[in-house]
């Protein structure tokens, strides 16, 4: 079995990636979806985030209001780091589990860990190799406008909360551009699915 974490920038691309590798027969773990899972109403995580920045982030429904805690932590990277204090290791060990799960039936399968801050948390080591999406930042704030309604100053932010994506290419074992036609991105990313398999 092969590890391998998916990251990139905000808006680049790479749940887009994450897709085509599923379709080539990876096995996906998502940890965004991890985490909306780690913090349904009345768990452990949930709780925590309560306590930490109050009533104020939750819907009326009880399920956490992700913009009002956008809009919190974004803008102070203190507070930031303490929802990822709480976030992360609820997710970490999710992901273990799926990962010797999807090891147990297929020991040659390619798991691929989409993960956002892979290496701003340290994910980096736990993975047997990394690949980098990458878009200019007008791309990136274009995307952020269409599907998230961000203002330009509200998309610089939310690139800006993240490791440059210059530092983050640097360290990556493959890089894919995610403006790159999808027909085309699709056969690199096929390549570099038999590419990783073998190496499974």
């Amino acid at each position: 079995m092969i590890l391998v974490g998916l990251t990139g920038g905000v808006a680049t691309g790479k749940s887009t990636v994450a897709k085509m590798f599923e379709r080539c027969g990876a096995i996906v773990i998502d940890a965004d979806a991890l985490a909306h899972r780690v913090v349904e109403p009345g768990k452990p995580a949930w709780r925590a985030i309560i306590k930490t920045f109050g009533k104020g982030v939750l819907n009326p429904d009880r399920t956490l209001n992700r913009q009002a805690l956008g809009a919190v932590v974004f803008r102070n990277p203190s507070k930031l780091r303490r929802l990822e204090q709480i976030i992360h290791p609820r997710v970490a060990r999710e992901q273990a589990r799926l990962t010797r799960q999807a090891a147990g039936n297929d020991p040659k399968a390619v798991v691929v860990y989409d993960v956002p801050l892979l290496y701003e948390a340290g994910i980096d080591k736990r993975v047997d190799r990394v690949i980098v999406v990458t878009a200019d930042r007008e791309t990136q704030i274009a995307r952020l406008y269409k599907r998230n309604g961000f203002t330009r100053a509200e998309a610089l932010r939310r690139i800006r909360s993240q490791m440059p994506l210059k530092q983050k290419t640097a360290a990556a074992d493959d890089l894919l551009d995610g403006t790159t036609p999808r027909p085309r991105l699709l056969t690199l990313v096929k390549r570099l699915y038999h590419k990783l398999h073998t190496l499974a």
